[in-house]
């Protein structure tokens, strides 16, 4: 049951479980600026080296990251275009909210206009 519970798990992993905690987005961001072994990317972080084993085996699950043996080093490297897939999701939600903060701005100008005396045309 465990085994297939766990292929359950991976198998529903995306780029959004990823972002999900905030550990896996500072190893992201660690990573996107130059490759990291493992044992780098733990030093960083105020948990176990299995914890942060477990968040890159996320990671590369949804393929944000690949990991490459490197003699005895397990090294981290950034693949971030799958990345695009949220901001592509955030774009409509920023131009739902631009458009509302926009009618916003507009009625509150109104106001300082009517309390000023003066009517907006």
């Amino acid at each position: 049951m465990q085994v297939l519970t766990c292929a359950i798990m991976k198998a529903r992993r995306d780029v959004y479980q990823a972002i999900a905690d905030p550990t896996r987005r500072a190893i992201i961001n660690m990573i996107a600026a130059q490759p990291h072994n493992v044992n780098a990317i733990a030093a960083n972080f105020d948990v176990t080296r299995q914890a942060v084993s477990l968040h890159i085996q996320i990671l590369a699950d949804c393929g944000l990251i690949n990991v490459k043996q490197q003699g005895r080093d397990r090294v981290c490297e950034a693949r971030l275009d799958q990345l695009g897939e949220i901001s592509v999701w955030v774009d409509q939600y920023r131009q739902h909210w631009g458009n509302k903060l926009d009618n916003l701005e507009k009625y509150v100008v109104n106001l300082k206009n009517e309390r000023n005396g003066k009517q907006s045309k």
